[in-house]
This record gives C-alpha cells, sequence and structure tokens, in this order.
C-alpha cells in the first residue's frame, strides 16, 4: 500500500525505501563505500524528492544506521578517541558551511546535480582505480584478524599534541599530524554537508594512504565523526528551515529513518559476508555503476539529451 510522507512529498510503499537501503548499503559496504552515497541518487531519480531537504534526509540515515558500528569499534577497543574528537573538531563546522553553501548557492536542481556528479565521479573513479592498480578491498567492516589476547589488539594512545598523534595497535606504532587532519575533515565536511553524507567515506581513505594507519584503527574515528556530523547537518537544516519557511528545507525524519533502519541491517550483513565475495569484481561493478550515475547527472548538468 502506497503512502505519503508529508515533508518530501514522497509516495511509494512503506516497505520499499528500507529494503532498498539494505540492498544498498549491504552492497556499497562490502565495496568500502558508504551506502549514504547512493541512496541520495535513489531518493532523487527514483523517489524524485529533489528538494534542498533531501541532503538533510540522507544525514538522517546515517544517524539511524551508524550507532551500532560505533559501539562496536568501542567494545572492541579500536576506537581512537583522540582521533575522532580531531575529525570532529575539523568536519562539524564544515557541515555547517556546507549546509549554508547548499541553500545559498546550490538550493536548485541543475546545479546541484553537477555537484552530485562531481562526487559520485570522485567516488567510482576510486574504485575503478583499487580495481586496476589490484589491490585488495578492505571493507571499514572486515573483523581483526585473532592474534591473541592482550593489549596487541586494543588502541594505545602514547602521544597527543596538535603536532603529533602517536598510537600503538597490534605491536606497531601509528602516527599522524592532527593540524592536517581537522583541515582535512573541514574540507570533507563541507562536502557532506552539501551532499548529504557524513564524509567518512572520503576522510578514511585520506587518512589510509597519506599516514598509512590502519584501516581497522580508521574505521571506527571516521563512523564516530560521521555521526556527529550528520547530526549537527540534522540541526542545522531544521534551523534553516525556521529562517527559510519558502523553501522546502528541513529533513523528512520518518523517511531518513526508514532507510537508517534498513542501512543498518543492510552493513550488517555487508560485514558478516564480505570475505564470501570476489572484492575486486565487487568493486568494478559498483565503479561502473556509480561513474554511470555521475555521467547522468552531469550530463543533465551540462543539458545534454536523455536518449
Amino acid at each position: 500500500m502506497e503512502v505519503t510522507f508529508p515533508v518530501s512529498g514522497v509516495v511509494t510503499d512503506l516497505w520499499l525505501p528500507p529494503l532498498v537501503a539494505l540492498a544498498v548499503s549491504y552492497v556499497a559496504s562490502m565495496g568500502g563505500i558508504s551506502g549514504a552515497v547512493l541512496l541520495l541518487p535513489y531518493q532523487m531519480s527514483v523517489l524524485g524528492f529533489v528538494s534542498p531537504a533531501v541532503s538533510p534526509t540522507n544525514l538522517v540515515f546515517n544517524i539511524v544506521a551508524i550507532p551500532s558500528g560505533v559501539w562496536r569499534y568501542v567494545r572492541e577497543g579500536r576506537m581512537v578517541w583522540p582521533l575522532a574528537w580531531i575529525i570532529a573538531a575539523g568536519s562539524l563546522p564544515g557541515v555547517v558551511l556546507g549546509g549554508i553553501v547548499r541553500l545559498g548557492l546550490l538550493h536548485a536542481l541543475r546545479p546541484f546535480q553537477g555537484f552530485v556528479g562531481c562526487v559520485l565521479l570522485v567516488v567510482g573513479g576510486r574504485l575503478l582505480l583499487d580495481v586496476a592498480t589490484g589491490r585488495r578491498a578492505k571493507s571499514a567492516n572486515e573483523p581483526v584478524p585473532s592474534q591473541g589476547t592482550g593489549t596487541g589488539q586494543r588502541v594505545v594512545v602514547r602521544e597527543l599534541s596538535w603536532q603529533r598523534l602517536s598510537y600503538e595497535y597490534s605491536g606497531e606504532t601509528h602516527s599522524c599530524a592532527p593540524v592536517w587532519v581537522v583541515a582535512m575533515s573541514l574540507a570533507v565536511g563541507i562536502i557532506g554537508g552539501i551532499y548529504g553524507v557524513g564524509g567518512g567515506a572520503i576522510i578514511a581513505p585520506l587518512l589510509i594512504t597519506t599516514w598509512r594507519l590502519p584501516v581497522h584503527t580508521v574505521a571506527g574515528p571516521t563512523l564516530f565523526g560521521t555521526l556527529l556530523t550528520s547530526a549537527a547537518g540534522v540541526a542545522f537544516y531544521e534551523i534553516a528551515a525556521r529562517f527559510l519557511p519558502a523553501m522546502a528545507v528541513a529533513p523528512d525524519l520518518l523517511l531518513g529513518s526508514l532507510l537508517g533502519l534498513g542501512g543498518a541491517v543492510g552493513m550488517y550483513l555487508g560485514a558478516r559476508t564480505q570475505r564470501l565475495v570476489p572484492a575486486l569484481w565487487l568493486k568494478l561493478v559498483l565503479g561502473a555503476v556509480v561513474v554511470w550515475l555521475a555521467v547522468r547527472y552531469l550530463g543533465s548538468f551540462v543539458g545534454w539529451p536523455r536518449a
């Protein structure tokens, strides 16, 4: 039975959004990307939700879907709390700036389609680059190999200052520069505030490639940062809606929550079965789909005729 979501005006079966989110998050999580990246095109192109409110609605997905993942890393001792707060220090003001840009410069459909196309092109390009270089896909949800008991599997912070964060994990010492992480997180937060993603899928690869931090210690802090950023983004759009009554700005909390519930189940199942799926083939298919979507949105932006 079809229902009408009163905030967004979307008309669809109540069971369909969580089912789609489950399927998208299941496949996306195994390929190492956030389901939220693909759920925004689903809302725009399939559900017809094209107002600025689609961005904060996509952030609601993160608020519902992420907490279980954060708890997992805390429980396993893999949460690098200083890194989590450093990421949040940059991404929180970034998402507010991103929201201002979204409502000021990218509130119209066509320029926002161009922005979405650029983000999708970067994400899809990274997936295809992984395939081209033959790197083994490592999902942020992949469990840590068993190495016995003790502190070897748990994070131990050794040094913390604005110049250097150093911690020990699995018998090795890793470090990064907090000032640069804040700057990086600020830039990613702006992108996340515009698009409607927390930015973890962008920050994590940068931390891994720039400072060679192990994926098992990066996933938790980036998820935590994404959760805080998403909550701040939703709050910003809710407040902005009070000052912009003529513009559809407030998130559709019901639609976003349904997507988040499906996403939580999908990410859990993806983490459980990731090892059974050929990673490079999965990235190839995902990358091709994301690049195809990017071309479609960029085509709409420049006014290409549809076939």
